[in-house]
């Protein structure tokens, strides 16, 4: 396995959250049903706290397909850690979101990376733009819903159940949901460049399990799954900070 590769698939991937861009669209009254539901959401948003597992990862970037097992960690708002890791269980690749910094160290070639976690910054560095907070929530299964949500419309049930769309600044997203505890079943992030679909995977007791994504695309696909995911975990600031070994040779993001 190329970490190289794999360092180009897993950034692809993680940044899906944010890749769409659209006009602004016009503003609409927003129904009190839509605006309940849009609470409910948020609510379940903010209660996230962290996620702590083992992931294992397939991913299909055009013609190469990668897979990968590492340890994640995630903390709300915007704090993420991922560690590939070699078959004997020595990391290959580390990766931080932290405070608004990126920064990343490939083992097998002594290079790092450093710089803002800023849209403008991954969008030139990773041709994809995102958010911390929009990393975040995809990796925990509950999607962020636009700053500024400029419609909403509640969607008839289809075979995966009610959803509501919502037009934010330059995205539209839809997010399926469950009509009694709003767990996001699966969410579609629209734009002028790509369009991504995550349909999560949940485990016996109703939590998170991971989550298949497909472009429209066809870019990039990903099977997600974790084991032993554990929520509300405490995940101390220190676990999100990656030092990059002296001696490598470090890039500056910009």
């Amino acid at each position: 396995m190329s970490v190289r590769r794999l360092r180009s698939s897993l950034l692809a991937l993680i940044v899906l959250a944010g890749c769409a861009t659209l006009p602004p669209a016009p503003r609409q009254p927003i129904t009190a049903e839509a605006r309940a539901v849009i609470e409910r959401l948020e609510a379940r948003w903010r209660e996230f706290s962290s996620l702590r597992t083992l992931a294992d990862l397939s991913i299909r970037q055009g013609t190469s397909r990668q897979q990968a097992r590492g340890v994640l960690l995630v903390k709300a708002p915007g704090s993420v850690r991922f560690e590939a890791l070699s078959p004997v269980g020595q990391p290959l690749l580390l990766a931080t979101v932290h405070e608004g910094r990126l920064t990343a160290y490939d083992a097998t070639t002594n290079e790092g990376y450093v710089g803002p976690a800023t849209a403008a910054t991954t969008a030139r560095f990773l041709h994809l733009p995102f958010e911390p907070d929009d990393l975040v929530g995809l990796l925990a299964g509950r999607p962020v819903l636009p700053a500024d949500i400029r419609s909403a419309e509640l969607k008839a049930p289809d075979e995966i159940g009610p959803s509501i769309e919502m037009h934010g600044t330059n995205n539209r997203r839809r997010i399926w949901f469950d009509p009694t505890t709003t767990a996001v079943k699966q969410f579609e992030l629209a734009g002028g460049r790509a369009e991504a679909r995550v349909r999560y995977v949940p485990t016996a007791g109703g939590d998170i399990g991971g989550f298949d994504l497909s472009t429209t695309l066809n870019t990039v696909a990903a099977t997600v799954r974790y084991q032993n995911p554990e929520l509300g975990v405490p995940l101390e600031p220190d676990a999100f900070v990656l030092t990059i070994p002296k001696g490598a040779k470090t890039q500056e993001i910009r």
